[in-house]
């Protein structure tokens, strides 16, 4: 079997690359980066080492092909692919549309068959979204053929893989955990043959899971972790004061997660567990700064602190003590190398931190949340 997976970075290498690789595939890379096209070529193989464990994964049969100089290549190898993957960033999946659009292109004129194409990227709809890009870029004579054969399946990814400097530019450390989750409605012909995919009809709650559990606790983390004065995740979760506050955090998004998709509760606690321990391990420790960065988006009303905190008032009925004290405490985050949160800063001072939070969230004055969060916002400035 043979895979083409845009980009050959950390997580191109040591997350997808690694599972196609122990599922039997050989793995064409497709990169910019050209002095790691030229190592996977002359090399074939890489390591990929597991963050607090002393294990090495030999990844082989792999190559690499640049974008840039051998698009020629790149069309050919799809055309000839049992399987397409990706990991470039949401922002990227326009620019490599147009190679893979030709490479889909040729392989429906050989009618070399069905093929599924997943984006593994941090964002909802990858997939779906790659999809509509690659319609863009092609004759709208052919978009019935692309839908007849050629599948987009969602994909949920879960992975950490911290900043890194290795000696051998290929080597990569991970974390042992993963997740990797696809969603079965858009699959075209034979579903992917891939170790370690979790195949389900409905991405919908695990996309949901990981956003109110790794996000919300990985925020809750670095804001409180912030307010407490610590410089990084370890360091924070190693406070018995910021390591209590996000599990009761995650306790309260938990109830959400429970109510309004009917996971186990024993399984979601296992879950909340393995996601702290994550947090805890040395080896995957990074900057608050970092982790809190960009805190107008994470305050936004669809993502991780305010979205969960809004629905826990209404389907559990009661104030999300924790929540409101992560909300607060990003309110007061101040990190001057980060130019959002210069702005979050400006925002405070100048409109007061409960006409900020309102207008960042898009709460109204009426809104319990909002008059939570400007009492706990007071006690602790």
């Amino acid at each position: 079997m043979k895979a083409v997976h845009f980009g050959a970075g950390n997580i191109g290498r040591g997350f997808i690359g690694a599972l196609l690789d122990q599922s039997g595939y050989e793995t064409v890379f497709v990169d910019v980066n050209e002095a790691l096209i030229q190592l996977l070529n002359e090399r074939k193989q890489y390591q990929v080492k597991l963050a607090g464990d002393d294990s090495t994964i030999e990844v082989k049969n792999v190559s690499g092909l640049n974008s840039m100089k051998q698009a020629q290549e790149v069309v050919e190898a799809i055309a000839h692919a049992d399987l397409v993957t990706t990991a470039v960033g949401p922002n990227i999946l326009p620019v490599i549309a147009k190679l893979l659009s030709e490479g889909l292109e040729k392989r429906m004129t050989n009618q070399a068959g069905p093929i599924n194409v997943i984006a593994c990227e941090n964002m909802i709809g990858g997939s779906e979204s790659l999809k509509q890009h690659v319609h863009e870029n092609m004759d709208e004579s052919l978009h019935d053929q692309l839908e007849d054969s050629i599948g987009f399946p969602n994909a949920a990814v879960d992975r950490i893989v911290p900043d890194q400097h290795n000696e051998d530019p290929l080597t990569v450390k991970v974390e042992p955990y993963y997740e990797w989750v696809v969603e079965t409605p858009a699959i075209k012909g034979k579903q992917p043959e891939v170790e370690g995919i979790t195949y389900v009809e409905d991405l919908t709650p695990y996309i949901e899971r990981k956003l109110f559990t790794v996000n919300t606790g990985h925020a809750a983390t670095a804001y409180l972790g912030s307010y407490y004065g610590h410089s990084t995740i370890k360091d924070a979760m190693d406070d018995y004061r910021v390591k209590e506050k996000v599990e009761g955090a995650l306790r309260e998004t938990g109830a959400v997660l429970i109510e309004k998709y009917r996971f186990g509760k024993e399984q979601h606690r296992a879950y909340i567990d393995q996601i702290i321990n994550r947090f805890l391990n040395p080896d995957l420790s990074d900057e608050v700064t970092r982790v809190g960065r960009a805190p107008i988006r994470k305050l936004g009303p669809k993502d991780r602190l305010v979205r969960p905190a809004v629905e826990y008032l209404e389907r559990v009925k009661e104030d999300p003590q924790h929540l409101v004290e992560v909300i607060a405490a990003a309110l007061s985050y101040k990190n001057e190398a980060d130019p959002e949160a210069g702005q979050l800063l400006d925002k405070v001072s100048g409109q007061g931190p409960t006409a900020a939070f309102k207008d960042i969230s898009g709460l109204s004055d009426d809104s319990r949340l909002v008059q939570l969060v400007e009492k706990k916002y007071k006690e602790m400035n």
